[in-house]
Order: C-alpha cells, then structure tokens, then sequence
C-alpha cells in the first residue's frame, strides 16, 4: 500500500503540502465555511442553539441602526441631521457602532455575513502572523542547546535541530526552514478549535485580534506612527489595548537613550532625571499625542452622530460593572451574594471597607496595575514586546471581573510567536497544558450543573473559578520563567 501510493506521490510533495502557507490558509477557510453552514442548519433543528447570543445582538443593533423611526433616532448634536437608528437601543450592545455599520450586510446580504467576515480575519490575522514569523522572528530565533532529556516544547518550530548532541553551537535559520517552520506555528492559532468556534458562532474578538496584530506588526517594525494610529483604532474598538501604551512608550524611551539623541544628565539625581528622560521625550510625547488624538477623533466623530449612550455602553459601563451571572472570575460570587440588596445598603450606609471591597473599581485597579507594572518590568526592547504583550494581556484576563472563554483569545493570539523563544521541556509543556485546560473543565463540569440542572452550587463554582485564577497564573508564570529574554 505503501509503496503504491509513494509511486503517485512523492514524500516531499507531502511534506511541501503540510508545511506551506496556502494549503493551510485554504484548508483553514473550507473548516470555517463549513462550520458556518452547517450553524444555519444546526440552529433550525435543535433548541441549544450553534450561533453565539452576541452575534444576535449584533444583528440587533444593525437593525435599528439602519431602520431610524421616532423612538429611534441617534442621539448626539449631529443625529438629528442624519437619518440614522440608534443600536444601543439593543440592550446588552456594549460596542462601538461602528461594528453595527459594518454588519449591514447582515440584512443586505444574509444573516450570517459577520460570521464570514469574522472567519475572514482569522485567515488575515494567519497571515499577517506567518509574515511577522518569517520576516522578524525566526530570523532571529536561534537553535536551543539542552540535553536530549530535556527536549525544549519550542521544538515545534525547530523540528530538526540537534537538541541531543552537546557539541551543537547555534545555528541560524534558512529561509525555507523558516517558511516551514512559521507555517507549524501559525497552524496553532488557524486550526485552534477555540478560535474556529468562536469567529463561526459569530463573536467579534477576531476583529479586535486582527487590529491588535497589525498593532504590533508596525511597532516591531519600528513604524511607531502607525502603531500609535492602530493602537488608537483598536482602543476605540475595545478598551483593553489601552495597556499595550506603556510598553510601546517604554521602549521608544529607551532607543531614545541608545541613540544618544540626548547627553548623559549630570547633577544632583541623574538618575531620577534619566527615567524621567525614558518616558518624556520628543518622540514619546509624538507617539502619545497620535494613539491619544486617533482615540478622540474617532470618539468625537461617534459621539456627535450617537451621543452619551455610546460613552456609556462602551466604556463608562464596563468601569462600574457588576455581572452578578456566573463567569471564570472568581468575582462574581462576591457580586452574586449582594447583588438584590446593593441598593438597600447603601441607602443604609455601608462601611468604608465594605463599599471598598463591593466597588467593581476594586477589581479593575488591580489588574490595570498588575498590567501596567507588568509591561514596564518584562519589556526592554522591540523583540521582547510580544512576549510582553503576551504577559500584559493573559494578566489582564485572569485578574478581570468578568471572564469568559472568548476572552482567552486575546492573549492565545501571541502564543505562535513567542514559541520560538521558549525553553521548556515536554513534560512542562504537557503539565501546563493540562492545567491550563482541566482548571476550565473542572469550572465547566459545575458551571453546567448550574446553568443547565438549575443546581445551587454556586459557592462550589466560586471555589473552582478560584483554582482557576490560581492555576493560569502558575501556567503564566511557567511560561514566563521559560522565555529566553
């Protein structure tokens, strides 16, 4: 059998098939669009719906964003001028309305449209991710030198290194092994059952991933005014890339300083005057003034056609939030056992420590500094902003109030790319693997029994969104220790 099919194909023919880009960027398409007709059907034949409820809400919105009446009409100075709806009046529609507009087609069209244009920036972000491989990382990614025991995780993207022998020096990378080898990575992110479900169902992360990319694209790049652009976009769109300024302005600080653009600061605190130099200089300053001025003409633009329920659902409304349903975080117990008498104990006057503790504010300052801190201590150069990135953003995730599995996407997204730098055995590898996933089936297991059952146990899924915290946070940690800065 074997030796028949070796006369009509050739090994390398094979071998050339699984490793190039375009078989895997056409195999990955045909995946998402069958999935997605098959949602059509799905949905029609059995209650427990394939399609996301966001994605409802989401065509919710499109729909009275583009059907104006008297009781909706966009609501800020200029909405009166133009005869357009107001998707917030979609309660749970907590986006810009630009993701409203771009689902037009969604009643143009077909109703499953933003699924294919959601599917559709997976493929880009593919590729934009198989190009930052190629031409920034893997050229500068070298051969680990470990013994044979410890076989490094990292060896998917050096598949044919010599790990075992001790006498290997590092070796760069040709140009083929590169392709190859960044083809494998990206394969992680395309054919990640977590990413096809979420953009097939119909959620928006993939938008925001592919803007957060091309974020990062141009600041590897050194691009910096069109990172600032895109890093002011992607704010716009969802408010969490804010943490990525810090890092970006942290290393345009320090190139500052590697270029000699300013003498050596002498006097009484030189030090202090040098770390103020870092964060304060003509080109930080250029880089803020951009992100910050994109963020507010964007704003002001939206603001003036919808008003103040844009500002509120889409940035006011996450800051004073308090989801007392079930999610990851461990937050929402707390939230779930005062939740019915919020409003009648602050009419009595709760103490201090009590309000402090109740404050949804709470929650969301420790992991802005977490995050912050965070970008600032782990990033000093251009190459480590991934992994930078990477730790920002997975801190950000697991400290938030609310947690769902869409959220995990936002950090999964810098997983491929910073592969090559990791040196971790197998058996780390498969042991945070399992952790990473089994503390989120051992949440599942009970989240079911109360969402599905009716079962009250929900201090017992308390408990498991603790292990959960506790868990990706040593998974983080591992990951960290593991990374050749």
């Amino acid at each position: 059998m074997t030796i028949a099919i070796g006369r009509f194909v050739k090994p390398n023919v094979l071998i050339h098939a699984i490793t190039s880009i375009r078989p895997l960027l056409v195999f990955s398409t045909l995946i998402r669009l069958v999935l997605i007709l098959y949602s059509e059907w799905h949905d029609q034949h059995s209650l427990v719906k394939y399609t996301d409820v966001d994605y409802l809400v989401f065509t919710d919105a499109t729909s009275y964003t583009l059907t104006p009446g008297p009781l909706n009409h966009a609501q800020g100075p200029l909405g009166k001028w133009i005869n357009i709806g107001d998707p917030y009046r979609r309660e749970t529609y907590r986006y810009t309305p630009l993701l409203a507009i771009l689902l037009a087609p969604n009643k143009w069209l077909h109703k499953s449209f933003g699924k294919y244009l959601f599917s559709g920036c997976d493929i880009l972000a593919g590729i934009l991710m198989h190009k930052l491989l190629v031409s920034t990382i893997l050229p500068h990614a070298r051969r680990p030198r470990t013994d044979a025991s410890h076989a490094p995780a990292s060896q998917l993207a050096y598949p044919d290194s010599d790990v075992g022998s001790k006498n290997a020096a590092p070796a760069s990378i040709s140009e083929d092994d590169r392709r190859r080898r960044a083809t494998l990575l990206v394969a992680l992110h395309l054919l990640n059952p977590i990413v096809i479900g979420i953009s097939t169902r119909g959620s928006s992360e993939s938008v925001l991933t592919l803007l957060v990319l091309f974020t990062l694209f141009c600041a590897l790049r050194g691009w910096w005014d069109w990172t600032a652009a895109m890093l002011g976009l992607s704010t716009h769109w969802k408010i969490y890339p804010v943490i990525y300024g810090v890092s970006c302005v942290g290393v345009i600080g320090m190139e500052h300083q590697q270029d000699g653009e300013k003498s050596q600061p002498r006097g009484v605190f030189p030090r202090i005057v040098r770390c103020i130099d870092v964060f304060v200089n003509a080109k930080t300053v250029r880089f803020a003034t951009i992100s910050a001025g994109t963020f507010l003409v964007l704003g002001t633009f939206v603001y003036s056609i919808w008003g103040y329920p844009f500002v509120h659902e889409t940035y006011l409304y996450h800051l004073h939030r308090l989801d007392h349903r079930h999610n990851f975080s461990p937050y929402f117990y707390q939230i779930y056992l005062t939740y019915p008498s919020i409003s009648t104990s602050a009419a009595a006057g709760p103490s201090m420590w009590r309000a402090f503790i109740r404050s949804p504010l709470t929650s969301f300052l420790t992991q802005l500094v977490l995050s912050l801190s965070s970008g600032l201590f782990f990033i000093r150069t251009r190459r480590d902003m991934i992994m930078g990135w990477f730790i920002q953003t997975a801190t950000f995730v697991i400290f938030n109030k609310v947690c769902t599995s869409q959220y995990f996407l936002w950090y999964m997204l810098f997983l491929p790319l910073i592969i090559p730098r990791l040196s971790c055995s197998w058996s780390s590898s498969v042991m945070y693997l399992a952790c990473w996933m089994g503390t989120q089936v051992l949440w599942l297991s009970q989240a079911y029994r109360v969402e599905f059952l009716g079962e009250p146990i929900f201090f017992r899924l308390w408990i498991c969104g603790i292990i959960y915290v506790v868990g990706h946070s040593w998974v983080l940690a591992g990951i960290v220790n593991s990374y050749r800065f």
